[in-house]
């Protein structure tokens, strides 16, 4: 059942759905084909999920529809019993959520105004739309999390799950990697950073003298995105991805300013506001790197060496080396280790990057690499040990070794079950009906049953 919530969650305005906005639709008259308290689920709902289960990807389970509608009811169950308990989800929880999903429909489509046009909306219209749709999924995942968080998994209940799955259905894995990094942003001299900020000086005068920002920014940013976006973004004040030194420094300046040059963790900078719209801003920027010379490169180079001595010789963790010495500010809240999308530190190879996988050659599983000397984002360099924790071969899943994989689907499966549970109790206690066009459903029995019980059927 909970993965039917997932993908709910995954299609509240998804990109296909936004995109369906712009496509000519035969009009049809909608009705309500489920109710759970107060809750409603709509036949144009039921609809929308499938149409955007396909437009991704999804293998459709037959009788989609009853999938589509139990997994709805389901959530608005979730949600009901989330308001009747108070859950906290705020609105400053919502709007942050709305807002990062708008800036990446923008960055998908290239500007608000190309956005606009494929949603047939303004922003305003379209965060108004997904207010409620957030709202009740953000409700829903913490009404189940609340439901499972004392659920707990034994090695016997692991092996119990494992046993159970045929020998010809057990999944095949290729090679895995389990990787860790510790990385040292080497510091230029003051020299040079004086340097940087004595070009933007005078970067920051021709602007006010009247060149145009965006060609000098093409010309001379050390942002590799200027040479296609000439230094220009559409930032919103709660942006997570960008500096927020940067951030913060947009909505201190006036309409037209340049700023003084001030730095970030990426350099140095000067930059311009071109508009303001409450927490939307439009702004140029140029970025100054100061010069890493070789001098600064190799003291990084012999830190790293003392370090992997005394990881070597084990007089320190890994994770410890990782907390002490690594400048990767993620790296910190892993313990060092590379994770992948699903939030797994087991890596394919074609997860990796291709510079790195000539390092793994070298290394057997518990090993460390050299110092490894690398440009990072925006042109950064850096220096860095590779930790090769693990290495699986192409196999059928094993106890063995995948013993951390299968334990978490067997966990995965108990929280279903107890959460089936929750709801053979709770539903008796909630209004329900359901359209008769989905009562002979198999998938659709308890909720059936329930609304029997209530004699609305």
């Amino acid at each position: 059942m909970y993965r039917f919530i997932q993908i709910f969650s995954f299609l509240v305005f998804s990109l296909s759905a936004l995109q369906s906005f712009a496509q000519p639709k035969q009009v049809i008259a909608d009705k309500v084909v489920g109710i759970v308290g107060d809750k409603i689920v709509l036949q144009s709902d039921v609809e929308n999920s499938i149409i955007d289960m396909q437009r991704n990807g999804f293998s459709l389970p037959p009788n989609v529809k009853c999938y589509s509608l139990e997994q709805a009811l389901n959530v608005k169950a979730l949600v009901l019993q989330a308001e009747k308990d108070s859950l906290p989800i705020t609105d400053e929880e919502i709007e942050i959520t709305i807002d990062n999903k708008i800036r990446e429909f923008i960055g998908a489509y290239g500007s608000k105004a190309e956005l606009e046009k494929i949603a047939g909306k303004s922003i305003y219209q379209l965060k108004e739309d997904m207010n409620q749709p957030f709202r009740e999924q953000k409700l829903a995942v913490a009404m189940r999390n609340k439901i499972v968080e004392g659920v707990r998994i034994t090695p016997f209940e692991v092996q119990q799950y494992f046993n159970k799955i045929p020998t010809d259905s057990l999944p095949f894995y290729e090679t895995e990697v389990e990787i860790g990094e510790i990385i040292l942003y080497p510091k230029a001299s003051r020299e040079a950073e004086e340097y940087a900020k004595e070009e933007l000086g005078t970067l920051k005068a021709q602007v006010e003298s009247g060149r145009d920002f965006k060609t000098l920014a093409n010309l001379y940013s050390d942002d590799p995105g200027a040479k296609q976006n000439y230094g220009e973004y559409e930032i919103n004040r709660n942006d997570q991805q960008y500096d927020r030194t940067w951030l913060g420094k947009a909505f201190t300046l006036k309409e037209g300013q340049v700023s003084a040059p001030f730095k970030t963790q990426f350099g140095y900078h000067i930059m311009q506001l071109v508009s303001r719209a409450g927490d939307d801003a439009l702004v140029r920027h140029i970025l100054k790197i100061p010069r890493v010379t070789s001098f600064e490169t190799d003291e990084a180079v012999k830190k790293l060496d003392s370090v992997r001595a005394n990881l070597i010789s084990e007089k320190i963790g890994f994770g410890s080396a990782v907390s002490k010495y690594s400048d990767d500010t993620n790296g910190k809240f892993t313990g060092g280790m590379r994770q992948g999308q699903t939030g797994t530190t087991f890596l394919t190879i074609d997860q990796l990057d291709k510079d790195i996988i000539p390092v793994l050659d070298k290394l057997k599983a518990g090993e460390f690499s050299q110092p490894i000397v690398f440009e990072g984002d925006q042109g950064k360099k850096g220096v860095k040990i590779v930790y090769l924790k693990t290495r699986s071969q192409p196999h059928r899943e094993s106890l063995k070794e995948d013993y951390s994989k299968i334990a978490e689907k067997a966990l995965e499966e108990k929280k279903e079950n107890v959460l089936e549970k929750w709801f053979g109790e709770k539903l008796s206690t909630y209004y329900i009906k359901i359209d008769p066009d989905y009562i002979d459903c198999d998938v659709m029995e308890k909720w059936v049953t329930a609304a029997k019980a209530h004699g609305d059927m």
